[in-house]
């Protein structure tokens, strides 16, 4: 059973991403070291003792469609009245509207936890944040009264209406339109599918953000507007109203997340009189997708943090079974009969590379977060700076993070061996719930297109490399050391970074020629170099902070055994493209 690992939390969110310098120096108000520490370890407890032993029921049950009607889980609504009455949905929301405007960092902690307890249950509260935060930012103050204290709170939750079925990543097909009631509302028309918690019985009302085309606007995602669509209006009073025209017409049967209900939205179809979903305009007109982009950036690290949870759940699974699972005898093993499992090398190799990878990915994301916390609190040149390191590390956080938990999770399997592939064990399970990550919220090849192109030439190509170089100086600080444990791990890493200042440089060389095709067929492959060597570096980190002998051996494990795979994922960058179009126009016939 998952037990959350606090101490590992909040020893990386202090001293790996950073954020006891910033407690330290005053940067979250009343915020204290000791009531961080209170709230990771109640959340840790929530997670281990109450998400996580619903787990199995959700994914054995999952949701279910009668009608129009999604009934969750036994268990899973109780669940939720308990997470909500705890306070957990406001936790980084404004105070204004009943948040506790606690940092995005803690936030992020706290979620790998509820992910780690169940991604399918931790999903929905996800969206619901985004919903506020998009609300807060960019709806009118009628809106905001009435929609944004119900969903801080968690009495009511959020939805992200983008995808349609001739419209995936590529949202210019979108096609679902608006039209002006005269009232200052709209009425909604079109079909919204892979809808997350579109419909369920957790709360009364459910609240969708919905793309949508209004008359006369441009072609593309140009012409793109948001509205905000409740299940049932609301009156002035904020009291419940009637049903609106908007219901789920079916729900996706799924490899994973099962008591995730993923939905078929119909709006407009007709169900209510007068026809059409009554929807209100969020922002300007033909502006939506910069409005929902406040929703895709905090999803985005959101779904990395659900590539750690998942992680962490798995890594904590496959070395439970290896202590336990007897097999063969492991040469140095000096008990009795045959060996556990852990003493295999092989199987400490697989044990080794989840801890591991699991701990690179959880110092990314949790330094993303604080990025972003630092960027809210600065002003001027530090606020530009925070942005752009924020800007930076959050398609990393999201794709290398749910890579992780993918390959982690399959790795677990792997340890169980046989017994993996048996549902009983629950070692499939968490790689079917992770498998999806990957895909939604921008799959991980979109992840890698906007870090090439948009986030590598921030400030004139000169932050990532200022980047570069804050993670060489950790290198250079375990050089001068002089602790033998660490192995060649400063030469190692010390590869992995200028592997990775040269293939930036090549690729920032390739668009500053026009050469953009180029450069893309490098962007994946550049997204794991940028990862692994930024991973190995927090790593470092992290041992110099603690310098236990477990640091130190990990971090010499990450370097001498995972790190070098970047001298290799360079040389794809920079040289991969051209047998790359070649071999492209085969598998395209031509």
């Amino acid at each position: 059973m998952y037990r959350a690992p606090v101490e590992e939390i909040a020893f990386t969110l202090k001293h790996v991403a950073g954020f006891q310098s910033a407690l330290d120096a005053g940067r979250f108000g009343g915020l204290t070291e000791d009531l961080l520490d209170a709230i990771l370890e109640e959340a840790g407890r929530f997670a281990s003792d109450e998400i996580a032993p619903l787990q199995a029921v959700g994914d054995e049950e999952g949701a279910v469609l009668l009608g129009a009607d999604v009934t969750m889980p036994r268990g899973w609504k109780d669940l939720y009245r308990r997470w909500r009455e705890a306070g957990w949905n406001g936790l980084s929301a404004s105070e204004s509207y009943g948040g506790q405007a606690l940092p995005h960092a803690l936030g992020a902690a706290a979620l790998e936890m509820w992910n780690s307890g169940s991604m399918a249950f931790a999903i929905g509260p996800t969206l619901t944040m985004g919903a506020a935060e998009a609300i807060d930012r960019h709806a009118s103050e009628g809106l905001k009264k009435l929609y944004l204290g119900k969903l801080v709170s968690g009495e009511w939750t959020g939805t992200m209406n983008l995808t349609e079925p001739q419209a995936g990543s590529d949202l210019n097909a979108v096609r679902a339109r608006a039209e002006p009631a005269g009232d200052g509302s709209w009425r909604l028309f079109g079909q919204k599918i892979f809808i997350t918690f579109g419909e369920h019985d957790l709360t009364e009302n459910i609240v969708h953000m919905v793309l949508a085309r209004v008359p006369g606007a441009p072609p593309g995602t140009r012409g793109l507007s948001l509205f905000l669509v409740p299940k049932f209006l609301v009156g002035e009073d904020g009291s419940i109203g009637r049903r609106n025209d908007v219901f789920c017409s079916g729900l996706e049967h799924k490899l994973g997340i099962h008591a995730s209900p993923t939905c078929t939205m119909v709006y407009g179809d007709g169900f209510t009189e007068p026809k059409g979903a009554v929807g209100w305009l969020v922002g300007d007109e033909n502006r939506g997708l910069a409005c929902m982009f406040t929703m895709m950036n905090d999803a985005r690290l959101a779904v990395g943090m659900q590539g750690v949870g998942v992680a962490e759940a798995a890594s904590q699974k496959a070395l439970a079974y290896a202590r336990e699972r007897r097999q063969g005898r492991a040469r140095g093993y000096r008990g009795d009969g045959m060996s556990p499992i852990v003493h295999h090398p092989d199987v400490q190799r697989m044990l080794l590379t989840m801890q591991v990878m699991t701990r690179a990915a959880r110092a990314i994301s949790y330094s993303c977060a604080l990025a972003s916390d630092m960027a809210d609190a600065a002003e001027g040149a530090g606020k530009i700076y925070w942005q752009e390191r924020a800007n930076l590390l959050t398609p990393v956080a999201k794709a290398f993070s749910t890579d992780v938990g993918v390959e982690v999770s399959s790795l677990c399997i792997q340890v169980h061996g046989g017994m993996g592939f048996i549902e009983e064990t629950g070692a499939a399970r968490l790689l079917r719930d992770a498998r999806i990550a990957p895909i939604y919220e921008g799959t991980n090849g979109i992840q890698a297109i906007d870090l090439v192109t948009r986030k590598l030439p921030q400030s004139g190509g000169a932050h990532v490399h200022v980047y570069i170089g804050e993670l060489l100086e950790i290198v250079s600080t375990v050089e001068t050391s002089n602790r033998h444990e660490f192995g060649r791990t400063a030469a190692e890493l010390r590869a992995a970074l200028q592997a990775l200042a040269q293939a930036t440089r090549h690729l920032q060389n390739q668009l500053a020629e026009g050469r953009t095709d180029q450069a893309l067929a490098g962007a994946t492959p550049y997204l794991r170099l940028f990862a692994l060597a930024s991973g190995g570096a927090a790593l470092a980190r992290g041992a110099l902070a603690d310098r236990s002998g477990s640091r130190i051996a990990l971090c010499r494990f990450f370097a001498e055994n995972l790190a070098g795979e970047a001298v290799t994922l360079k040389d794809r960058v920079v040289g991969g493209a051209d047998s790359l179009t070649v071999a492209g126009a085969a598998l395209a016939g031509e």
